[in-house]
C-alpha cells in the first residue's frame, strides 16, 4: 500500500532498511548467540544521523515525531528486533524529556541523544510493579537542593549501557500514584549501580538489567515537571512510545514473512515448490493480511499522535496489541512453513519467533492494553449520554 510518505520520510525508511540489510542482518545471529550489546551498530546509527529522527531540529534532530520513529524502528527491526532496541528504547527514555522537560533540560540532554553520543533508558518497572505501574516502591526524598533516590528498577532495556535514565519514584507514598515524580539521572551519579545482565529468550542483542539506587543524590533541577507528575509522565510517555513497540513487532513480522516466502519458492516437495500448494499459500496470504493491517494501524495511530490529538491512549494501545499479536502469529507460522529447518538456528525464523514474544509483554502486556482499550470505550460511551 502507498502511505503517501513525504520525501524525507521515505528517505528515513530507505536508509534504515539499507542499514538493516547491509549492517544488521549479517551480524544479528552473532549478537544473539553471544548476548552482546551492539555498540558497533550504535556507531552506524549515529553516523547515519538516524538517532534523532523524532527530536526537534533545534536540539540537533531531524524534527520528526512518532511517525518517523515508527518507520525507523520498523526497518531496523526487520534486521534484528534486539539490535533495534538501542535506538527504540532510547526513544522510550527520551520521550519524558521531550514531553515534560523544561528548556534547560532539553538543551542539556537532547543534543547528545540526537547525535547518538548517548543512549537513554526509562525506569519504571519493579519486582512488584509491572502491570501495576502505580505500585512502585522506589522513593525520592527531598534533601535541600537534591532528591535522594532509593530502590531497584527491574528489566530495564539499555540498562547499564545508557548514559541517561528517566526514573519514576515516589516522593509522597501517602498519595499513591499521585505521589510519584519523574527524574533524570545520569550514569556515573554516586549511588547509581546496575545488576547483572539478564539472560533472555529473545532480543538478546539488547541489554536488560536492574538499575539500583542506593542513597543516589539527584539535583532538584533534574525533576521533570513538578512533584506528583510522575505517573502522568509515565502514561503519556507510553502513549507516544507504544507505536514504536508496534513498529518493532511489524518489522519482525515482515522479515518472517519475507523469509517464509523465499523459502516456499525454493523448497520442493512432490516435485514442485511448496509455494504452489494452496495450504502454504493461504498461510502466506494470512501473514500478508495481518502485516498490512498492522502497518496501516500503526501509521494512522502515529500520525494521529503527531497531530496533537488528545486521548490517544486507546489508539496507541490498539496498534501495539494488534501488531504484537500479529508478530507472534506470523513468526510461528513462518517456522511452520520452513518445517524442520525453521526450528534450527541455521535459519533466522526461530530467532524472529523468540524476538517477537517480548512485544506482547513490555510497555504494558497485551492484557493490560485490552483493559486500557475497554476502559476507554466505556468512558466514551458514558460521555455520549
Amino acid at each position: 500500500m502507498d502511505y503517501l510518505l513525504t520525501e524525507e520520510q521515505q528517505m528515513i525508511k530507505d536508509l534504515c532498511h539499507q542499514i538493516a540489510e547491509e549492517k544488521i542482518k549479517p551480524v544479528a545471529a552473532e549478537y544473539d548467540e553471544n548476548d552482546e550489546f551492539p555498540w558497533d551498530l550504535v556507531k552506524v546509527f549515529a553516523e547515519s544521523d538516524i538517532c534523532g529522527v523524532y527530536i526537534p531540529e533545534q536540539y540537533g534532530g531531524l524534527g520528526g515525531g512518532v511517525f518517523e520513529m515508527a518507520i525507523a524502528a520498523e526497518e531496523l527491526s526487520w534486521g534484528c528486533g534486539g539490535i533495534s532496541l538501542a535506538f527504540a528504547a532510547t526513544g522510550l527514555g527520551t520521550y519524558p524529556i521531550l514531553l515534560f522537560g523544561n528548556d534547560e533540560q532539553k538543551a542539556k540532554y537532547l543534543p547528545d541523544i540526537a547525535a547518538g553520543k548517548k543512549l537513554a533508558a526509562f525506569c519504571i518497572t519493579e519486582a512488584e510493579a509491572g502491570s501495576d505501574a502505580g505500585g512502585i516502591k522506589t522513593t525520592a526524598k527531598k534533601d535541600g537542593d537534591h532528591y535522594i533516590l532509593n530502590g531497584t528498577k527491574q528489566w530495564i532495556t539499555n540498562g547499564g549501557e545508557a548514559e541517561i535514565y528517566t526514573v519514576v519514584a515516589m516522593t509522597n507514598k501517602e498519595k499513591g500514584p499521585r505521589g510519584a515524580s519523574a527524574f533524570i539521572v545520569e550514569k556515573g551519579t554516586p549511588g547509581l549501580s546496575f545488576g547483572k545482565k539478564e539472560d533472555k529468550l529473545g532480543i538478546r542483542g539488547s541489554a536488560t538489567r536492574e538499575v539500583v539506587f542506593t542513597d543516589c543524590r539527584v539535583p532538584k533541577e533534574n525533576l521533570l515537571g513538578r512533584e506528583g507528575l510522575g505517573f502522568i509522565v509515565a502514561m503519556k510517555t507510553f502513549d507516544y512510545s507504544r507505536p514504536g513497540v508496534a513498529a518493532q513487532a511489524l518489522g519482525i513480522a515482515q522479515r518472517a514473512m519475507d523469509e517464509a516466502v523465499n523459502y516456499a519458492r525454493e523448497r520442493k516437495q512432490f516435485g514442485k515448490p511448496i509455494a504452489s500448494f494452496q495450504g502454504v499459500q493461504f498461510m502466506l496470504a494470512d501473514m500478508a493480511i495481518q502485516i498490512e493491517a498492522s502497518r496501516a494501524l500503526i501509521y494512522s495511530a502515529a500520525r494521529m499522535i503527531d497531530s496533537g490529538a488528545k486521548n490517544v491512549a486507546k489508539v496507541s494501545a490498539i496498534c501495539k496489541t494488534f501488531a504484537s499479536d500479529t508478530a507472534m502469529k506470523v513468526t510461528i507460522d513462518a517456522v511452520q512453513v520452513l518445517g524442520g529447518y525453521g526450528y534450527m538456528k541455521e535459519y533466522p525464523v526461530e530467532k524472529l519467533m523468540r524476538d517477537a514474544k517480548i512485544t506482547q509483554i513490555y510497555e504494558g502486556t497485551n492484557q493490560i492494553q485490552r483493559s486500557v482499550i475497554g476502559s476507554a470505550l466505556i468512558k466514551e460511551s458514558l460521555s455520549k449520554k
